[in-house]
Order: structure tokens, then sequence, then C-alpha cells
């Protein structure tokens, strides 16, 4: 991997960075994914949703951790640390995306290792995610350490319109 870095974005770079977290979601819904989104997507229809990220980082509810590939964020991931006073322990592991360029050079990894390191930061020791079943990221979860609790048949819709089922996964991390 070429000068890799992973690191979380404060509130001002998560604005200035829209553009960029805008082309890998649209780039990710087009190549298939089943992000919540339909195709065709294109970079400017995913401002809004970002828009709606960034004040979530702002108001302090979303730690959104980036993978910069030669100063290009070309993945990203974020945890939802904004849940309900009987969760304090609790983090919503949301939209792993890698760009499909920079796939194969182990983003997916840091950024969730990342994601683990800021869950206990956060006193967060239960993880929870959800993906489509049969994607390629239902076996990178399994790989690092994710426990499959289940599927839901036809939970959403894939990019072209047909169902999809949701795994869902969780990951206890190490409390101190």
């Amino acid at each position: 991997m070429s000068n890799v870095t992973v690191r979380t974005l404060t509130p001002s770079e998560t604005a200035a960075a829209l553009p960029e977290l805008a082309e890998i979601l649209s780039d990710c819904v087009e190549g298939g994914a089943s992000v919540g989104f339909m195709s065709p997507y294109t970079p400017q229809e995913a401002i809004p949703y970002w828009e709606g990220v960034a004040r979530a980082v702002a108001e302090g509810s979303t730690v959104l951790i980036v993978a910069e590939t030669d100063g290009e964020i070309l993945g990203t991931v974020q945890l939802g640390i904004g849940t309900m006073p009987n969760q304090p322990h609790r983090a919503d592991l949301k939209k792993l995306l890698v760009h499909r360029k920079a796939r194969g050079l182990g983003l997916a990894r840091l950024l969730m290792d990342a994601a683990d390191a800021e869950a206990r930061r956060h006193g967060r020791h239960v993880l929870v995610l959800d993906t489509a079943t049969g994607s390629p990221a239902e076996s990178i979860y399994e790989r690092l350490g994710w426990q499959r609790v289940g599927v839901i048949p036809q939970y959403a819709l894939m990019p072209d319109g047909s169902y999809c089922g949701s795994t869902f996964f969780y990951k206890s991390l190490p409390t101190d």
C-alpha cells in the first residue's frame, strides 16, 4: 500500500470532503452495493446524504473515519454513537465504503480496525451492523471477527431494484 492514512474527520474536515465522499458513495452504488440508494446515483445526488452525515459528526452522534491513499479519500466508514440512553455501551457500524479503484489494498481492514479503536475510545464495546446477504462485505466482516446473527430475507433492494436479504452481525470488543 502506498502512503495510506486512516483518520477520523473533524466537522470542518467532513464538510470540506463532501465531494470526495459523494464520489465514493456514488461509485459503490453504481458498482452494485446495496447501501441504501438506487442506481443511477450520481455524486451530486449523494451530497445531501453526506451533508446529513456532516451534521451528525458536528452533533457528536457519528464518528466519520476515512482512508486516504496519496492524499485522496478512497474509503470511509461511520460509527454511530448517538444511541439511546439504555445503550451507552453500543455503537452501529455504518456504510463501509471503498472506491472500486482502491479495492484489494486492505483499506476495509484498516477502516474497521480504526472503527474498533474509536468505539473503545468512546466507551463502546458492542458493535452491530448489517450488510447485503451474499455481498463481498459479508466475508470481510467474518474474517475480521464479527459474529453472524442471522438473515432477514427481502430486507432491502439492490441498486437495480431486485430484492436482497440483510445479514446482521455483532462484535464484542474487550473491555478494560
